[in-house]
């Protein structure tokens, strides 16, 4: 018995999540994306067949999964710059306002209950399928890059996007650079790049979000 519950129980938990980060390291190469759209659900069964509190269990996904992501966007970004297919100008212009969207986020996760984060991440979660499944080379906001003040507003929604569902940006920032022509090796490369200071300062928000409640709070097993 581990923490009340049976090893092989314990055991097939840990097959989930060793497949899932597999899963995700294949999303992030591939795609630029961390995978949290995978790890998220994942975790959230792992959570609770471990007792953790509903109140906390969705933002304690949240966070661990941006966690878990952080290397896999900083290999994804230097494989990918490597290559040069990354546009260094969005990175430059989305990093501050993306981390200044993850800040929000994470503030937000602090106060506001699950239910929340379960609404925002389901309708993520829809629309970016739907745009898989139903978009097409005709969906496009223009052949050129918007100015800095709408380029920076697109790296707040990421971030802030980021921090609420669990993700390093790569299908928000993929979404906007393609819609206005960008290539996917350029999307998916410069997504990458963005994603690595969403992460990390996602992993220190929800750090700091959770700290008053872990690790001797009633919500933690």
């Amino acid at each position: 018995m581990i923490l009340g519950h049976p090893i092989g129980e314990i055991a097939f938990l840990a097959l989930w999540i060793a497949g899932a980060g597999i899963l995700v390291g294949v999303l992030a190469g591939l795609f630029g994306i961390g995978g949290g759209a995978v790890i998220v659900p994942v975790l959230y069964e792992v959570f609770r067949v471990l007792g953790v509190s509903e109140d906390v269990r969705m933002q304690a996904c949240i966070g661990t999964s941006l966690a878990i992501i952080v290397p896999t966007t900083i290999r994804s970004y230097i494989a990918h710059k490597k290559k040069g297919a990354v546009i260094p100008h969005v990175v430059r212009v989305w990093a501050l306002p993306a981390v200044l969207g993850v800040a929000t986020g994470s503030v937000i996760a602090h106060y506001a209950p699950a239910t929340l984060f379960k609404i925002v991440f389901v309708v993520f979660a829809t629309l970016i399928a739907l745009r898989m499944l139903l978009g097409t080379e005709h969906w496009s906001l223009g052949s050129e890059l918007p100015g800095r003040p709408l380029l920076s507003f697109y790296g707040f929604l990421t971030g802030l996007i980021s921090s609420l569902v669990g993700v390093s940006g790569g299908s928000v920032s993929n979404a906007i650079l393609t819609f206005y022509g960008r290539s996917m090796q350029q999307a998916v490369a410069t997504s990458a790049g963005v994603g690595v200071p969403i992460t990390i300062a996602g992993t220190i928000g929800y750090m700091l979000a959770g700290w008053p409640t872990c690790p001797r709070c009633r919500h933690f097993p």
